[in-house]
């Protein structure tokens, strides 16, 4: 065993081997080629003094002290993208991840925001990263996020900030063809827009899961505002964050109830808070969400 010679960068290259399965498939992952995935791996197992993978025509099978190195590896691969982040947000970038929806209530902010941060950080810039998929914030793939529904990692800190309403729309042209139903929990009859299984777990697909047994589901979607577009388009009845559906001219609530709900939280790993430019971005999405409140949450 030579771990002195040991290069931690071979390490990244034995996770994406772990990863893949096959040196080619390394290669891709990292953007190398073939031979320089075979001659890292080499060097980190002449390093360790033992073999940490079987190779094959089909592929390549961890050893068992290769299976015991993957969380290790996976612990450095954390630090490293956690330092990478951090060194960041001192001098760059504070990366703020939001759901789709979400970018236009902090616009009207941000001049004050933009201010405070030249005055106090004149190095930093804000990057907003809007999406339904979440960041891997772990890896460091943003700095702070605004995040939806329950937080499983507990390796990251979550400030709930309140609550997402959803409830039930539709526009003028389906109501010109089916009229509102009189109770909102019976569907029966009418023409619904679903949700594809990448989103199942959205209140609107529960509660439709629930609700709309006699109705006719006429497209599934994975992304919220398409589904907002079709609705408005008239091609069906939908359950929408009030958040989105309540700001469009071309949609009707028909009803004043929440159907269902969903926490929404400010979500960071705890080293970022070292991080004076990134606790005062936390600070602003905490007070904008707050003055938002009552359209976020349907009221």
């Amino acid at each position: 065993m030579r771990l002195d010679t040991l290069d931690w960068n071979d390490l990244r290259y034995f996770l994406a081997v772990a990863r893949a399965g096959t040196l080619a498939g390394a290669a891709r992952l990292l953007g190398v080629k073939h031979p320089t995935v075979g001659r890292r791996l080499d060097a980190l197992e002449r390093a360790v003094g033992a073999a940490l993978v079987i190779r094959a025509e089909t592929g390549v099978r961890l050893t068992p002290l290769g299976e015991s190195l993957v969380a290790h590896a996976e612990q450095v691969e954390r630090s490293v993208e956690a330092l990478k982040g951090r060194a960041a947000a001192q001098t760059g970038s504070v990366r703020i991840a939001v759901p789709t929806g979400f970018t236009s209530f902090f616009t009207p902010h941000l001049p004050l925001l933009l201010a405070e941060l030249r005055r106090k950080h004149p190095q930093t810039s804000l990057d907003f990263l809007s999406s339904l998929q979440p960041v891997d914030l772990a890896k460091g793939e943003a700095e702070l996020a605004l995040r939806i529904g329950p937080i499983a990692d507990e390796t990251l800190v979550a400030q709930k900030v309140g609550e997402i309403g959803w409830s039930l729309y539709a526009a003028p042209a389906y109501l010109a063809r089916h009229p509102a139903p009189a109770d909102p929990r019976d569907l029966d009859g009418h023409e619904v827009l679903g949700f594809n299984s990448t989103v199942a777990r959205l209140p609107g697909a529960r509660w439709l899961a629930e609700h709309g047994a006699g109705a006719s589901r006429v497209l599934l979607h994975g992304e919220i505002e398409d589904m907002v577009a079709a609705t408005v388009a008239g091609v069906g009845l939908a359950v929408l964050p009030c958040i989105l559906a309540d700001r469009e001219l071309g949609l009707r609530r028909l009803t004043p109830d929440i159907l269902d709900s969903q926490s929404l939280s400010i979500v960071y790993r705890r080293d970022v808070l070292l991080s004076p430019p990134v606790e005062t971005v936390l600070r602003f999405l905490a007070e904008v969400v707050r003055t938002h409140m009552r359209a976020i949450r349907g009221a």
